[in-house]
């Protein structure tokens, strides 16, 4: 099968953990290079924001990525891309009409935005991920969220015109029946975990003079609630909190919500607990994660989550908040607790509990361990999306490598 994915602002070459490079770089890389492992022949359309990369990359895991020329050759915000989709449109339906691909699955909002109007004039069925939806970022961040006017009422029309949705977790699927789009056309597909990287065997990063401790990992935005986990460490005297993440270290002291979280810790009296380390690359954050004895997230939404994923491959607890696909992938009391947002005192309460049971913690890592592998391999949710496409333009592909890859009976 020859897939488009289209991903307008995040490029799966990009380093993780900078400004828009997240998750969704992370799931386009993995679910490609598992399709590509599949037998699928696999192209990813980014927004050009360099000048440097060459118009196509031929990745080492198997899938191409082209750059396409939309806007500047340089970093625009992602919430200011709208713009420029038409000319990403343009380059998509000026490509599929020479060689169009079996399907489409588009990525983020703008991304489906540009996938549909190729793919109407191709005949190219469309599949849309959002991995975010503006109602639930409106409803979150009021006055502050950024996105444009338009968004809301684009979702709904993509909701409308795509030929399924594959939302990433089942609070996902509520949100968007509540949108209006039928139940029936909606597949549950979550994110996915390299579980020979992400492990308990390997090196752990050595502890400091505290016996206990946390490690969070996200983006440098408010929305992480990192701030959260620092007021937890007030009930925590014993315990470090290791927060990676943002610029690299060395860019770090530049950073607004670094220097916030800095302070913030200085006004709680806990800024010898808190440590920044910044950007941790993808090989090193597996050491980073075992050395944890829990890993916290605290955010105040999110679309998916793949940090407990990670932790729960390396066989360490999480503890996260009761939140958007959080809720899917921590099972609580069986794989790590969950705790309301925004609630530093629940939030210690669970994390002294765990710190004081080393048994507790060791059941909860197995069960967390064993939780990943059944469910979060990428090559059990590169099966998944196959049938989604499949679901999705009628075919009759043969995906019987895809069901032995995952065990799955046919």
């Amino acid at each position: 099968m020859k897939i488009a994915m289209v991903s307008e602002h995040a490029n799966p070459l990009a380093a993780l953990g900078g400004i828009d490079a997240g998750g969704q770089n992370l799931l386009v890389a993995e679910l490609s290079a598992a399709l590509s492992r599949l037998g699928h022949k696999v192209t990813v359309y980014t927004r050009r924001d360099s000048r440097e990369p060459a118009e196509q990359v031929r990745t080492p895991h198997g899938y191409r990525v082209v750059h396409v020329p939309a806007g500047p050759p340089k970093h625009v915000p992602k919430d200011d891309l709208l713009p420029y989709m038409g000319e990403f449109a343009r380059f998509l339906r000026e490509r599929w009409a020479v060689n169009p691909p079996d399907i489409a699955h588009a990525h983020f909002w703008m991304s489906g935005l540009a996938t549909v109007s190729a793919g109407r004039i191709a005949g190219v069925p469309v599949v849309q991920t959002f991995h975010a939806l503006g109602v639930v970022k409106r409803r979150h961040q009021g006055a502050d969220d950024t996105s444009p006017a338009q968004r809301i009422g684009t979702e709904r029309m993509l909701g409308r015109e795509v030929e399924r949705i594959a939302a990433t977790c089942t609070d996902e699927v509520f949100e968007l029946v509540r949108m209006g789009v039928p139940r029936s056309r909606i597949s549950v597909v979550p994110c996915g975990v390299d579980l020979e990287q992400f492990k308990p065997e390997g090196d752990r990063l050595p502890k400091g003079r505290y016996e206990h401790r946390l490690v969070a990992v996200g983006r440098m935005v408010p929305r992480k609630g990192f701030a959260t986990a620092i007021a937890a460490l007030r009930a925590l005297p014993n315990t470090e909190l290791v927060i990676a993440g943002g610029p690299d270290k060395r860019r770090l002291a530049g950073d607004e919500h670094a220097r916030f979280l800095r302070s913030f810790a200085e006004s709680m009296n806990v800024a010898d607990q808190v440590r920044l380390v910044g950007q941790v690359s993808r090989t090193r954050m597996p050491t980073l994660l075992r050395s944890a004895d829990a890993v916290v997230c605290t955010p105040w939404y999110e679309p998916f989550g793949i940090v407990p994923l990670e932790a729960m491959g390396c066989g360490v607890p999480v503890v996260a908040s009761a939140v958007g696909g959080l809720t899917d992938t921590v099972v609580d009391g069986v794989t790590g607790a969950l705790v309301p947002p925004r609630k530093p005192r629940a939030l210690a309460g669970a994390l002294h509990h765990l710190l004081t049971h080393r048994t507790l913690r060791e059941q909860l890592g197995a069960a967390g361990r064993d939780r990943a592998w059944a469910r979060y391999s990428w090559d059990r949710v590169a099966a998944e999306t196959v049938r989604v496409y499949e679901r999705a333009n009628g075919s009759t592909v043969d995906t019987s490598r895809a069901g032995r890859a995952v065990g799955v009976r046919r």
